[in-house]
């Protein structure tokens, strides 16, 4: 991803920093690292209130931190989304000059998007043929 200087004025613009102070953000974020997963999964595995998540979820995918990795559905004939951190790892350092802010991508969401996404080409392809 990107590494970032933030000046100390420039706090309350940063929509990534207010995202990372946030205790269940964190949580959803190294929940989702190596592994998708649900709403329901994340839930289960950090004892977090369901609509704190789903409240979450939706902030972190807008701030690029969090993207849907598939979509399954269930039984009942509705969609469950697995989500994964777009992050691996994420460095903050504090100095007189600001904030330098370093965000690793996660190698393995690429490589689930791009099987994703040749997986949706090759049935386009073949729907139109």
């Amino acid at each position: 991803m990107t590494t970032s200087v933030i000046s100390s004025d420039d706090l309350n613009d940063i929509p990534i920093l207010r995202e990372l102070a946030d205790r269940v953000a964190c949580r959803i974020i190294i929940s989702t690292i190596s592994s998708a997963k649900t709403v329901s999964q994340i839930r289960q595995e950090n004892k977090l209130p369901l609509s704190s998540i789903y409240k979450k979820v939706q902030k972190l995918s807008n701030a690029d931190l969090l993207c849907i990795e598939k979509i399954n559905i269930d039984s009942n004939g509705r969609k469950v989304l697995f989500y994964r951190s777009r992050v691996s790892s994420i460095d903050l350092n504090l100095n007189s000059e600001g904030i330098l802010l370093h965000l690793a991508k996660n190698n393995i969401v690429k490589r689930s998007i791009d099987i994703i996404s040749n997986s949706i080409k090759k049935e386009s392809i073949s729907a139109i043929s």
